[in-house]
């Protein structure tokens, strides 16, 4: 193994457990099958570093602040009714979203960080997909979006839009097949007894 990607998760508050916690756990449990190291360094950033209390009320504290994060190879941006009604009219989260899609190899969302994305307008033109609840919204406010429908994620290459929940955990595997190969990607499911299969989107 040759490289290790830098996997940063974005937190806020009111943001979905699972969304950011299954992404983390995917990416740190997974060994590089030659090698045994680690191919992902996993780390958690906000906008100011301090402790977010996430849906119904779990107290998490991040690595890292917007002023202190290194560089990051994967940026994953969750949702929830943090990222839907409140991080959507964060200038200054939307602009970091901006910044690191300049920098980052691959920037991803979860159910309506999808939004989040959308808000920054790093969608335009492009397809994407978010939870089922909130795609008439997506469509409906971001008219140059492609919406996807009824999909557990859409790969754009450089961006990937998953839909709720378990759909970021499946988004997840997807990357490690593509980064890594589908064996690594199927012997971490296995680690997690999740039940994985190979999507192409």
């Amino acid at each position: 193994m040759d490289k290790q990607w830098v996997v940063g998760i974005l937190l806020f508050d009111e943001v979905e457990v699972l969304d950011f916690a299954g992404p983390f756990e995917v990416f740190s449990i997974t060994d590089d099958l030659d090698t045994f190291k680690k191919p992902f360094i996993v780390k958690t950033v906000s906008e100011t570093g301090k402790m977010i209390t996430a849906r119904n009320g779990l107290i998490v504290q991040p690595n890292f602040s917007f002023a202190t994060m290194p560089a990051f190879d994967i940026v994953i941006i969750p949702g929830g009714y943090g990222a839907e009604h409140i991080q959507i009219n964060n200038d200054r989260v939307i602009s970091w979203i901006k910044e690191q899609k300049q920098k980052v190899t691959l920037l991803t969302s979860i159910c309506t960080g999808a939004l989040l994305l959308a808000k920054a307008g790093v969608l335009d033109g492009k397809k994407a997909t978010t939870h089922w609840m909130d795609v008439d919204r997506l469509e409906d406010e971001f008219p140059h979006i492609i919406v996807e429908r009824n999909v557990k994620f859409v790969d754009t290459g450089d961006i990937i839009t998953s839909a709720g929940i378990s759909a970021g955990i499946d988004m997840s595997f997807h990357i490690i097949k593509n980064l890594l190969n589908p064996e690594t990607a199927q012997t971490t499911a296995k680690r997690m007894e999740y039940n994985w299969e190979p999507i192409e989107k």
